[in-house]
């Protein structure tokens, strides 16, 4: 039998068949817009979504036996707020996770009910992101449209509500909205009570690997698919990612360099950061895991690159990068282009350079795009060391892992060796083990992962390098302290929307 997985991204979706022994046999790729109607608000329309899984289904199909489809699943951007009415239409464009005017509110539950409170009903505390600063956000200034929701779900819910009719969430994706009692692996009535909504309006929650139902008889004859395909809970992103490159089972660790960068640490048991810089969610493989998010990874790149150099040949733009560059480039960025989440949770801050002079170069200015993102990275692994996780390889998958200098950069800053996996589809590809561990195939996630995931090469660090990064990481620690208090006046001085 065949599988379909659905990553649900921020800049498109992508369809991937897989056959039960984890071939990929077919992706298809289709983008949709993104919004941004403020500085720093972020947006997207549900249908969009939709339009382009429906659009992008025949061409994966095309040359394989749809009889075949067993299962489907779904892993997606994680934290958007999607609001239906009571008849299940969308009631505004879904705010992305990475959509920053929530700074009033989010300080508003970090402050008045408390970040020992929130981390003791959610296992974590309030960020700009996060789905719950959103509605208090919606309550105050959109109040009718607040006093219509008839049901609150996830980016990557919608799809699964278009293809089965079912108001499903799983709960790593769950875990990123502050309405979820984590440790106990339920909505926390105290946070919806904060919210003004009702457990009515929440979803049903489910594991990532449960079956939700079937796809309906009339969305699967549009689609070309057979009745009774049964449709998993699915994940969100990075939990998808992790399950995709075989990070499950206790200790075991993920970078991704996507849009945004995270740090995924998979463990067998429920634990929260007491500095609450690393969030603590339930993992798709029905454990749990600390997780690291910066808000812009490869993204930096992508910007650079093609907003600034006006250049999309990004190999072309690393070429000049040489072995002895490599940790002594006198110019530092501050990855911040959205401000920030994890370690340090600050929706002002923003991207910068510094240290250029006369003689500094355009490849200079790559370098440290690069270097900057793994720097930021490596602030997630140093409050990970301090709680005491023994971290001795990761895995690294996302585009930005496609750069085998940026792997080289990753490897040395963080001095570990870096597992690349056979398959880099991510989110798509663990979605798609998720549907087989539902429809049976399979006993377990960590079954199948130990079955499907290999890895094709490793990235060692070389001790002279992990030493010259490790003193340029040192001069990048005590950037951002030093601008802290600047952000906040640039932001104030209403350059941002208000």
């Amino acid at each position: 039998m065949n599988y379909i997985g659905i990553d649900l991204g921020t800049s498109a979706v992508k369809l991937l068949l897989v056959d039960g022994e984890g071939k990929i046999l077919n992706a298809v790729s289709r983008e949709y817009p993104l919004s941004f109607p403020h500085p720093g608000w972020s947006e997207q329309a549900p249908a969009d979504w939709w339009d382009a899984v429906t659009q992008g289904l025949a061409p994966l199909l095309d040359g394989h036996d749809a009889a075949q489809i067993a299962g489907i699943g779904v892993g997606g951007q994680m934290h958007g707020l999607v609001a239906l009415d009571e008849n299940d239409n969308v009631l505004r464009p879904a705010i992305l996770w990475n959509d920053g005017r929530t700074a009033d509110e989010t300080d508003w539950l970090n402050q008045n009910i408390g970040r020992e409170k929130l981390s003791e009903l959610t296992a974590n505390i309030a960020f700009a992101g996060f789905t719950a600063p959103k509605l208090l956000w919606m309550k105050k200034h959109e109040p009718e449209l607040f006093d219509r929701i008839a049901k609150i779900m996830l980016p990557k819910d919608y799809i699964v509500y278009q293809l089965t009719g079912v108001h499903a969430c799983d709960y790593s994706d769950a875990s990123g909205m502050l309405l979820l009692d984590v440790a106990h692996r339920r909505w926390s009535r105290e946070m919806l009570d904060v919210c003004g909504v009702s457990e009515a309006q929440m979803p049903r929650l489910f594991e990532s690997y449960e079956v939700v139902g079937a796809v309906k008889p009339e969305i699967a004859r549009s689609l070309g698919l057979p009745e009774g395909v049964k449709v998993v809970a699915g994940a969100g992103d990075n939990a998808a990612a992790a399950v995709g490159t075989g990070t499950v089972g206790d200790g075991a660790c993920n970078i991704s360099l996507g849009t945004s960068g995270t740090i995924f640490i998979s463990s067998e048991r429920f634990g929260v950061d007491p500095n609450n810089a690393l969030h603590s969610f339930a993992h798709a493989d029905g454990t749990y895991h600390l997780m690291g998010c910066m808000l812009s990874a490869a993204s930096c790149n992508k910007w650079f690159c093609d907003d600034i150099l006006k250049s999309r040949d990004y190999a072309q733009e690393q070429r000049e990068i040489t072995d002895e560059r490599l940790g002594n480039n006198r110019v530092f960025f501050l990855p911040y282009l959205m401000g920030e989440r994890s370690p340090i949770n600050d929706t002002d801050a923003r991207a910068m350079f510094i240290g250029m002079s006369m003689d500094s170069t355009r490849t200079d200015m790559v370098q440290s795009v690069l270097e900057g993102v793994a720097f930021a990275i490596r602030d997630s692994f140093e409050v990970a060391k301090s709680l005491g996780v023994r971290i001795e390889r990761s895995k690294l998958c996302g585009g930005g892992a496609k750069s085998p200098l940026w792997r080289r950069i990753m490897a040395n800053v963080l001095n570990l060796p870096l597992d690349i996996p056979q398959t880099e589809e991510g989110p798509g590809y663990g979605a798609a083990m998720l549907a087989m561990v539902g429809c049976g195939a399979y006993g377990s996630v960590k079954a199948c992962a130990d079955a499907l995931v290999r890895t094709t090469e490793t990235v060692q660090p070389e001790p002279a390098l992990v030493e010259r990064y490790e003193r340029a990481y040192r001069k990048f620690q005590k950037t951002y302290p030093a601008v802290k208090e600047l952000f906040r006046e640039l932001q104030k001085g209403g350059t941002d929307h208000e």
